[in-house]
């Protein structure tokens, strides 16, 4: 009996010592915008082609995009939720797949504003947190 009066002390110090490591903010859950925009200046007769997933929300469909318009939805994360969500993207012959959102990667360039954006161009695809400051990631190749 008194071996387990100290495992249970032992385990609740232990658990009171990880609460006041961990940020109150941290187990509350955060949502975040995520867009991803067609940048292309003339493809009007070609549309950008995107279909999207992610492990938790499974297979988001498909969309043809033509100049300027947007697929979007919002994502949920927590300390036990991290959401992965990646898109591949089809134009004139190029295709690309990417992460459009990883919590671990996203949380804290997006943290700002809540929001993550992305603009597919003729020259690869570029990110912002609030759509003013764009950002070259990645080229298609």
């Amino acid at each position: 009996m008194k071996k387990c009066m100290v495992l249970l002390v032992l385990g609740l110090a232990s658990y009171v010592t990880f609460i006041s490591i961990i940020k109150q903010n941290d187990f509350d859950s955060k949502s975040y915008d995520v867009r991803i925009i067609n940048g292309f200046s003339n493809n009007s007769s070609l549309p950008l082609v995107i279909w999207c997933e992610s492990e938790y929300s499974g297979d988001m469909g498909g969309r043809a995009l033509q100049e300027h318009d947007d697929f979007s939805w919002t994502v949920k994360s927590g300390l036990w939720k991290t959401p992965l969500f990646f898109c591949t993207i089809k134009w004139d012959g190029k295709r690309k797949k990417f992460e459009a959102f990883r919590v671990t990667r996203d949380r804290y360039r997006c943290e700002k504003y809540r929001q993550c954006f992305w603009l597919v161009k003729e020259d690869g695809f570029y990110f912002s947190d609030d759509e003013v400051a764009w950002k070259k990631d990645f080229s298609w190749m």
